[in-house]
């Protein structure tokens, strides 16, 4: 997360906040390169997947959009929001190509970083973000921890960041997760 000037970055999103109508558009075009590589790093191995990385981005930022006065602290802060939006948007398209049952398609998931990723089903990702939501009724900070890694691709250190935590933390909760979430996915 080193494209845009994380202070100039985190004082847009307080004058957005602020009221300032243009600011929120400002950011978004600070830190668009960055969410295309995020994004991208998200869809790898998906080259058949409805949303490529440039849709990805969009739809997540008309997530972000109505979130524009929400109380942003930082441009961490940003980007682990962003990794909601992402999830939400990827959620969204298994579970469209759920319902046309003319093109059953495959998503790739990976939660073990030593492994290539393998194509699975619409459904597989609605389990997972099924598990994600239960995890994240009594750990939401490992919960925050996989959305951040999972499904927006930041690094141990982005996530670290995001989340206002140190790194040690992200790696524990992000191992812990990563096997609670497998256990649940094998059941």
């Amino acid at each position: 997360m080193n494209d845009a000037d994380p202070l100039s970055v985190t004082a847009l999103l307080h004058a957005a906040q602020g009221g300032d109508a243009r600011a929120f558009d400002q950011v978004y075009e600070q830190v668009y390169q960055e969410l295309r590589r995020l994004a991208h790093v998200v869809r790898q191995g998906r080259a058949g997947a409805t949303l490529n990385t440039t849709a990805l981005v969009h739809e997540a930022y008309l997530k972000l959009l109505p979130s524009q006065d929400l109380a942003w602290e930082s441009r961490a802060h940003f980007f682990g929001v962003a990794a909601r939006a992402m999830r939400q948007v990827l959620v969204s398209a298994a579970r469209e190509r759920q319902a046309d049952k003319r093109t059953p398609a495959a998503f790739t998931v990976q939660l073990d970083e030593g492994l290539h990723a393998a194509p699975v089903a619409p459904e597989d990702v609605l389990a997972l973000d099924d598990a994600l939501q239960d995890l994240a009724s009594f750990a939401p900070r490992q919960a925050h921890v996989i959305e951040c890694r999972f499904f927006a691709g930041l690094t141990v250190e982005e996530t670290a960041q995001a989340l206002g935590i140190g790194t040690a933390t992200v790696k524990r909760d992000w191992r812990t997760a990563r096997a609670w979430l497998t256990h649940q996915l094998a059941r």
